[in-house]
């Protein structure tokens, strides 16, 4: 049987994106993102929690998010799970680590709302639409719409 990995998380950037090139040339772009829970525990109390998860993005697509994402912008983020395991040169211990490898993403929340603190600058805004693959939808993204 073939497996799938499939995940899609929303919440906001916990630092600018780090930009990155490898030995042989190719850009990736690291982030973190801070997704938020809410719930209430068994006395009826609600709580909230927050998980950080981090996310890899290459290419072009790594290019532009390192552009225009700033620490505390909101996202839409989809892509594969990636377990990396690896020896600690300081500790000798086995370490791993399971980040998202974006294969789409979208600004939320303000980041489309110039006048909100968007990423995007106005004198941005030709160059931006030039630079913007044409597959990644326009707008807000309305979550009623999330099947699940």
């Amino acid at each position: 049987m073939r497996g799938f990995s499939k995940a899609i998380i929303t919440g906001n950037l916990t630092r600018d994106p780090e930009l990155r090139t490898t030995p042989n040339g190719s850009t990736v772009c690291g982030f973190s993102v801070a997704v938020n829970r809410v719930y209430r525990d068994a006395s009826g109390e609600q709580k909230e929690d927050v998980s950080f998860i981090d996310c890899s993005a290459w290419g072009k697509l790594g290019e532009m998010i390192a552009q225009y994402a700033k620490k505390g912008s909101g996202v839409l983020v989809s892509g594969r799970l990636d377990q990396r395991s690896w020896e600690d040169k300081t500790d000798g211990k086995k370490r791993s680590r399971v980040e998202i490898v974006v294969e789409d993403f979208n600004f939320t929340g303000a980041a489309n709302n110039r006048e909100a603190g968007s990423s995007f600058q106005p004198s941005d805004a030709d160059q931006a639409a030039n630079d913007i693959p044409d597959d990644i939808p326009e707008g807000e993204i309305d979550l009623s719409d999330v099947p699940f």
